[in-house]
């Protein structure tokens, strides 16, 4: 019995000892969380916490508009320590072009179709800036930080401008469920504020509560919060229905875990192609009968009192509040021939490594074609073509023209100039070379031939866009594994 009571007394004060050192350890050491309010609800949230205890919001959401605006950095100013490289996460296409070129094994490494930096091994030489096809690489002797290019927008996804709210890509990310889930909150937000306002006179049947620009995930999500709420809207899309996943640069798409999508329920897409998520779209739609007016491209807004004034496809439309859901790609230049519309053929590129194998035609002249070129050329056996109207290359950086030379001369790229693309098959191409017809074998067509960027359109209308500086992931900072 003196034993067992031994025992039982040692038990308790080694547990009450341990306890102590834990509570002391959490007060001023490693062990205490960081806690941080929510930006929406003011909740403490535990940092690394997937959701809101209080809202129930994913906290992803609020990654890029909860950075801090980054400060203009001066040759004086810029704090001393040993160079090193930072890839532009809302630049790189993942191509791994950086990663052959490193001389430093494992300082660069392609993690989740992204090229990270282990800063540990990363020596700053620049090679990789260097040989990086589409400038996403540069040198710094400053935090490891990305920067990103972003509308201002509060924790709503409201722009400076009242009653104007941004979601989805053109926000700064392209991930699929931050933006199903932006255009809910934004929606939320907006349904909140407008049960405080005063509905417009009976007399103005044709101002709607909400006018959404987009149809793609961040626009659907928002039209069916809309709906799910009350409120009257339309959605404008200035192509086809979903345009933004036909054209979506990825072949494949992947939520690593459901995302609630209102009037809807949970979205699970595990490796599945555009066309399927198009369908369960569409499906949506014709389950809810969502508003969604294609061939709508809105050319104009503007305040008109305290409502807006959108003018789409000759007609003027009036909302309350707007929501732009317009995606980043802004209105690509089209060819204007047969076959343009096959799943096949893309206006822009965000993961190469999904072109290995393939037979694949790049269209343009520009900086973004030849770009677009040399990064499909390191793909695993990738057979570029390119095709450019001109005689040649002459509105290009240097640095681009003389990669382009080298690739051309090893045998990487098979260019034809003075051509045009007649028609687009699902495995050939129809080109007009020098006067005569050419067939192309070809799997996917990249037209980079211009377009008018979004960014230019936010700024014309007033929305203030600022730098972003994003702390680094984990894996940027050190080895991933």
């Amino acid at each position: 019995m003196d034993m067992l009571m031994t025992t039982f007394t040692f038990v308790l004060l080694t547990a009450l000892a341990v306890l102590l050192h834990l509570r002391a350890r959490g007060a001023s050491g490693p062990v205490a969380a960081e806690v941080r309010p929510c930006p929406r609800c003011d909740t403490p949230v535990t940092a690394g916490s997937t959701f809101c205890g209080g809202c129930g919001v994913p906290q992803q959401v609020f990654e890029l508009v909860g950075a801090a605006v980054a400060e203009a950095e001066t040759e004086a100013a810029a704090p001393a320590g040993p160079v090193h490289a930072i890839v532009r996460a809302d630049v790189c296409v993942g191509c791994g072009t950086c990663v052959d070129a490193c001389p430093e094994p494992g300082a660069l490494k392609l993690v989740h179709k992204l090229a990270v930096v282990d800063l540990e091994k990363c020596t700053g030489h620049g090679k990789c800036a260097a040989a990086c096809p589409v400038g996403g690489i540069v040198l710094t002797s400053g935090a490891a930080v990305q920067r990103v290019d972003a509308p201002e927008l509060d924790a709503n996804f409201q722009s400076n401008i009242a009653g104007l709210y941004i979601v989805g890509e053109l926000g700064g990310r392209g991930l699929i469920k931050n933006a199903i889930n932006e255009g809910k909150v934004a929606v939320e937000a907006i349904a909140r504020e407008l049960r405080l306002v005063p509905r417009p006179d009976a007399g103005e049947p044709d101002v709607f509560d909400l006018a959404i620009v987009g149809s793609g995930p961040a626009g659907l999500s928002a039209g069916l919060e809309a709906l799910r709420s009350g409120l009257s809207y339309v959605i404008l899309e200035q192509g086809s229905l979903s345009d933004t996943i036909r054209r979506y640069p990825r072949h494949k798409l992947l939520l690593a875990e459901p995302v609630r999508v209102p009037l809807y329920g949970d979205l699970w897409v595990a490796d599945a192609s555009k066309e399927q998520l198009l369908e369960v779209w569409e499906q949506v739609i014709a389950g809810t009968g969502l508003d969604v007016r294609t061939g709508h491209r809105v050319e104009e807004i503007a305040t008109d009192g305290d409502r807006f004034r959108l003018v789409a496809a000759g007609h003027a439309f009036r909302a309350r509040r707007v929501v732009l859901a317009m995606g980043r790609r802004g209105t690509p230049r089209r060819l204007g021939v047969a076959g343009e519309e096959l799943p096949g053929v893309f206006y822009d590129i965000v993961e190469m490594e999904a072109f290995a194998d393939s037979r694949v035609l790049v269209v343009g002249g520009g900086d973004s074609a030849v770009e677009s070129a040399l990064g499909l050329a390191n793909q695993r056996g990738c057979e570029v073509t390119f095709s450019y109207r001109g005689e040649k290359l002459s509105r290009v950086k240097p640095r681009n023209q003389e990669k382009f030379d080298q690739a051309l001369e090893r045998g990487k790229l098979t260019v034809y100039f003075q051509s045009h693309v007649r028609e687009i098959r699902q495995d050939r191409v129809m080109l007009e070379a020098e006067g005569q017809l050419r067939i192309v074998p070809n799997d996917f067509v990249v037209v980079r031939i211009g377009g008018n960027p979004p960014y230019q359109f936010l700024e014309r209308i007033g929305v203030r866009i600022v730098q972003k500086e994003l702390a680094l992931p984990e894996a940027q900072a050190a080895s991933a594994g």
